[in-house]
């Protein structure tokens, strides 16, 4: 069990006013052993969150504009554990199971930019063909397995995918099957039956797969320290002898580091991890949220935690690049925003008369 420095339930249930029971924990962790930060890295994880943050700020602004329908779930203010976890693992070779809160994990697995706006749009050039939407990407060629509008059910799709790896390097002999999963999830799923089968079973059988937890401290208005008897949800993976690590969720340094550990012992044959990072989420549940149940001194405390700031703190301090290079990362981010928009609203319409297709295999 990897040990972090935390509260007992009744602490921290004391301290849940305000900025919330996150506050005490983050200013408790334990040094973390971030990962190591390069010129390349830098810039990759801030070209990466910078994607994240403004493909999300656009898709605010289209859903207003009424060019997408339903219910759309904005990852801002998390990115740092998108960037974090997905950054550190190795593309169209590791394989990926989010939630309903998936763009930016599509796009920190590769997806281009184009195809999930065509997506949420409910365009044929999406990358589930238009019949997804917001909450159901999909990509095999970027080894995306799935957004889950159900919480937990992409818990399960995520174990079944690690034990085919594990199935295929142990029994089939191949050597290079040495992939891993990432299952994304949310505080609010970590009371579910599923959380608790999956654990068991992957640490029985040893499988190589990461559960994320992350845990934004809100299950849509329910705040996590009131819906669950322990509020640490990285202990619960002691109950089944598995590593567990509570990580700072804003800062992507830390992610990556928690996620480089964890790989490494999964693909070394040493079975899961339960990785719970404390993060927040700027906007409401989703778009339709007025967003008027958390306070304000809460949302003040995470804003001045914003990863992306974070991260260029660190990276104009190490004189790894300058504010200029950064901004300039910026427009070029926001041009390629806008070259989805600007593809998504011409794509073309999926077809009536295949209204059935990808019901059945074909």
């Amino acid at each position: 069990m990897i040990k972090g420095t935390a509260m007992t339930s009744g602490q921290t249930r004391q301290n849940s006013v305000g900025a919330g029971e996150h506050a005490e924990r983050l200013s408790n962790l334990a040094t973390q052993n971030p990962a190591n930060l390069d010129r390349e890295t830098g810039l990759s994880l801030f070209r990466d969150m910078t994607l994240g943050r403004r493909f999300e700020d656009k898709c605010a602004e289209m859903y207003y504009r009424g060019k997408m329908f339903g219910f759309v779930h904005l990852y801002n203010g998390q990115e740092a554990v998108s960037s974090g976890v997905i950054g550190a693992m190795k593309r169209q070779h590791d394989w990926f199971c989010s939630t309903y809160r998936d763009h930016v994990h599509a796009l920190s697995a590769g997806v281009p930019a184009r195809e999930v706006m065509s997506e949420l749009f409910g365009k044929e050039t999406g990358c589930s063909k238009g019949r997804g939407g917001s909450m159901h990407l999909f990509s095999k060629e970027h080894h995306l397995l799935g957004g889950y509008a159900f919480i937990g059910e992409g818990i399960p799709v995520a174990l079944g995918s690690a034990f085919t790896s594990k199935y295929k390097r142990d029994a089939l002999g191949d050597e290079k099957s040495d992939a891993v999963t990432a299952a994304f999830f949310g505080d609010g799923t970590c009371n579910n039956g599923q959380f608790f089968e999956c654990l068991n079973m992957a640490q029985l059988w040893k499988l190589p797969i990461i559960f994320v937890v992350e845990n934004n401290k809100w299950a849509i208005g329910m705040a996590h320290d009131r819906a669950t008897s322990d509020p640490e949800i990285w202990r619960k993976a002691e109950a089944f002898g598995m590593a567990g690590e509570e990580i700072d969720g804003m800062d992507v340094l830390a992610v990556r580091g928690a996620a480089q550990r964890a790989l490494e012992r999964a693909r070394a044959g040493n079975g899961p991890t339960l990785l719970e990072c404390l993060t927040y989420r700027f906007r409401g549940h989703s778009l339709a949220d007025p967003d008027e149940l958390r306070s304000e001194q809460e949302k003040e405390f995470w804003a001045q935690r914003d990863p992306l700031k974070s991260l260029e703190n660190v990276i104009t301090e190490k004189e790894l690049a300058t504010h200029e290079e950064l901004r300039a990362i910026e427009k070029e981010i926001d041009k390629e925003v806008v070259d989805a928009v600007e593809f998504a609203l011409g794509a073309e319409e999926p077809e009536p008369s295949e209204l059935t297709r990808y019901i059945w295999a074909d």
